[in-house]
């Protein structure tokens, strides 16, 4: 079987790396090179950079819907079928017209739910303790094509979307291979999507981060685990945006406010929506290195009555 990968962060590399063990892939396409960090360098996709190491041929087109170069470079190589993984671009109808097989894409959910970007952000800031990961062939809609196969996920109470992203990419990785062996063989039998129980998870924007303290301590808690690493959660004290670098969700006497602060025994709370209090245990104040709570808290010298998010 001969496969072209369209794939370009991390979590797309488990499965172009799975998939060189049992098929032929003639092409990798990936987003171009991008400056990041604070020098803004300019940094290759890690899709780009394992394709490199295994030897594979790297395209990276900056428009592919009227690229009439990309679009004869593909029907040159005739593929069976194009795997996309997180590639970042809207797959154009020719190149769901092109290969028998389709464009098979790995969702990081189990669809219908959570269609969208930021899948595995989006069920963690919900408070999913279930997703998983489904291929699925592409149509024109927004992650709506019909499914192939599904593998449920346990998310753990506590775990970071940092930490679930590489379980369900190893899954995935290998869900793809069987789901290709199937489609080849014919053992497989798409299922259409019930569009009544589709849910939405969009873009991550900046905003998603700052902390409302009218939610509950839970939800709190969940949607700091949702946006890491970006955007995180954040509020601002004094005037000054504080960065939360890890807390909890405590049970405990203090009746507070929402956003409320209150120091004791050596414990940072803050007052929650349903009367929950949750514990920050690390901050970074704007500009400075994060620091425990315990320092934040000492050199801030909290006064009663004082409140985040002022």
């Amino acid at each position: 079987m001969n496969l072209v990968f369209c794939g370009t962060p991390e979590f797309a590399v488990p499965t172009l790396e799975v998939l060189t063990r049992h098929f032929t892939v003639k092409l990798v396409v990936a987003q171009p090179d991008r400056p990041r960090g604070r020098g803004m360098e300019v940094v290759a996709p890690a899709v780009k950079r394992l394709a490199q190491k295994l030897g594979i041929p790297v395209t990276q087109p900056e428009k592919i819907r009227d690229n009439d170069e990309f679009r004869a470079q593909l029907r040159a190589i005739t593929p069976d079928a194009i795997v996309v993984v997180a590639y970042g671009r809207i797959i154009p109808q020719w190149m769901i017209d092109l290969p028998p097989l389709g464009n098979i894409n790995l969702h990081a959910s189990l669809l219908p739910k959570y269609r969208g970007a930021a899948p595995i952000q989006w069920a963690i800031a919900n408070g999913e303790t279930v997703t998983g990961a489904t291929t699925m062939r592409i149509d024109g809609g927004l992650d709506t094509g019909p499914m192939l196969l599904r593998r449920e996920v346990e998310i753990d109470g506590n775990e970071t979307s940092s930490a679930l992203a590489p379980r369900l990419a190893a899954i995935g990785a290998e869900l793809m291979i069987e789901t290709l062996h199937g489609l080849r063989s014919g053992t497989i039998t798409p299922q259409t999507q019930d569009n009544s129980q589709a849910t939405l998870a969009p873009l991550l924007r900046k905003e998603d981060g700052l902390i409302d303290f009218q939610r509950s301590a839970r939800e709190i808690y969940n949607r700091f685990r949702a946006f890491q690493p970006w955007p995180g959660a954040y509020t601002s004290f004094r005037g000054k945006s504080v960065k939360a670098i890890a807390m909890r969700p405590v049970k405990g006497d203090a009746v507070l406010s929402p956003g409320e602060i209150l120091f004791k025994g050596n414990q940072l709370l803050a007052g929650c929506g349903d009367n929950s209090v949750i514990e920050f245990l690390e901050l970074q104040p704007e500009s400075r290195k994060p620091i425990s709570a315990t320092e934040f808290a000492r050199g801030m010298r909290f006064q009663s009555g004082d409140h985040c998010g002022a």
